[in-house]
């Protein structure tokens, strides 16, 4: 049997016993088994390695006498080719895009359809631009400010609840033991686990430790994060020292100091030493430097 039928008979796994044998005492067998197994490794849906081969095949009309090395060495380039565009197709269409912030800084995105998001310092938002057109969904860890484009129904998943827009302006908020949506323009829906609520401006959803906290209608415009100011009204003092190490990227000690304590006020994101005095005058707090990037809070 010619080589080439021994191929095509291979590629149809319709080889017999003795053709088998054959088959394997080909002088190319080993690289074929190889380009075999290297094309099954990066194999989209719906790409037929065999159909792709049988067509390299029909293009072949070298001589006989040279036509097993010609095959060979041109069917290696075409799956060359193949790994590396089927390779750049998976990755491009399956990978997230990541956009994280470090303490101390923000940053603002434009999504595809136009929507802006503006993330907090410490924060995180992916999305996939591929599948976009078909689902605008964004996962974030931390917190945003969103401006989204009118469409379809646009969701942003978070580890502890889900956010549903049209076309609006809210924050998402969400942190260890906090989760909080305010709207500012349109409405939203707020779905935690089999809770859900439909916020219009001015309204709040809040999780704090696991428990719905009832909040008074927002007058803002907007959050303050946005103007470089963290404000908090009854918040657990804990929240508002963790915002604190994340806007000016500090480690914070307390010494004897009660941290669910409530707090409302606010602290700049500019200026430091003014900033600690905001919120540690108001509960007969000292603090001093441990040294650069250490604070130390303790009872007056």
């Amino acid at each position: 049997m010619k080589h080439e039928e021994l191929i095509k008979k291979w590629l149809d796994n319709d080889l017999s016993p003795e053709e088998s044998k054959a088959f394997e005492a080909l002088d190319d067998y080993q690289e074929l088994i190889k380009l075999s197994d290297n094309v099954k490794r990066f194999e989209a849906p719906e790409f037929n390695k065999e159909v792709a081969l049988n067509a390299v095949l029909q293009k072949i009309h070298s001589p006989e006498i040279t036509r097993k090395t010609r095959w060979t060495t041109h069917v290696m380039r075409i799956a060359a080719v193949l790994a590396i565009s089927l390779s750049v197709y998976y990755f491009s269409t399956t990978l997230n895009t990541n956009i994280s912030t470090l303490a101390a800084q923000k940053t603002t995105i434009e999504l595809p359809d136009n929507s802006q998001v503006t993330l907090n310092a410490g924060s995180s938002l992916s999305f996939n631009e591929s599948k976009w057109s078909n689902a605008r969904d964004v996962a974030l860890e931390g917190e945003a400010f969103f401006k989204v484009a009118k469409g379809e129904s646009f969701n942003v998943m978070t580890a502890d609840g889900k956010v549903t827009v049209l076309g609006t302006e809210f924050n998402v908020k969400q942190r260890s033991g906090l989760f909080e949506v305010i709207c500012y323009e349109g409405s939203v829906q707020v779905t935690h686990e089999t809770d859900q609520k439909i916020l219009k401006a001015g309204d709040s959803f809040l999780l704090l430790d696991g428990k719905i906290i009832a909040k008074e209608k927002e007058t803002a415009l907007g959050p303050s994060w946005i103007n470089n100011e963290s404000y908090f009204k009854s918040m657990p003092f804990a929240h508002v020292i963790h915002e604190f190490e994340r806007q000016y990227n500090v480690t914070i000690e307390t010494d004897n100091i009660d941290l669910d304590q409530l707090f409302t006020g606010s602290f700049a994101h500019n200026e430091q030493s003014l900033a600690l005095k905001s919120i540690t005058l108001p509960l007969n707090l000292k603090y001093s430097k441990k040294d650069n990037s250490t604070i130390v809070l303790t009872r007056e």
